[in-house]
């Protein structure tokens, strides 16, 4: 899944630009944006059971800069029994692959407050986009 965002001017830093910040607004707009297409927002919505970001992080390949775009495509990486992850590229306005990230969520059961199970009709749904059975 692909998502395609704007370069700001106010995401530069003192080098001349995007800023390491910035790069991680643009996973979590990749995350919820999944999130989103999937039905995991909608679940949260209805249910108070969601994603609770267990960790990320970030290999940074390539500089990005002001005027631009940042085209960041997310996949799936894994789902287990409570949790999933997220694999993000970030590419630059020419196609360059400028970062790398990885996200661990788990669904949490925010009414329990414990960890809640993968359900299987998001699974479902998050196999027939990816192409694949986790």
């Amino acid at each position: 899944m692909e998502l395609v965002l704007r370069i700001d001017w106010s995401e530069m830093d003192l080098f001349g630009h995007v800023n390491n910040v910035a790069f991680m607004k643009y996973v979590q707009a990749s995350r919820v944006n999944y999130w989103e297409a999937v039905g995991i927002t909608a679940l949260h919505q209805t249910t108070n059971i969601g994603p609770m970001l267990a960790s990320t992080a970030c290999q940074f390949k390539k500089p990005l800069f002001y005027p631009g775009t940042a085209a960041i495509q997310a996949r799936v990486s894994f789902i287990k029994n409570t949790s999933f992850g997220i694999h993000h590229q970030i590419f630059d306005n020419e196609g360059n692959l400028a970062a790398e990230a990885d996200d661990v969520m788990v669904l949490f059961d925010f009414n329990k407050n414990e960890k809640a199970p993968f359900p299987a009709h998001i699974r479902q749904v998050i196999e027939q986009l990816e192409g694949k059975q986790f």
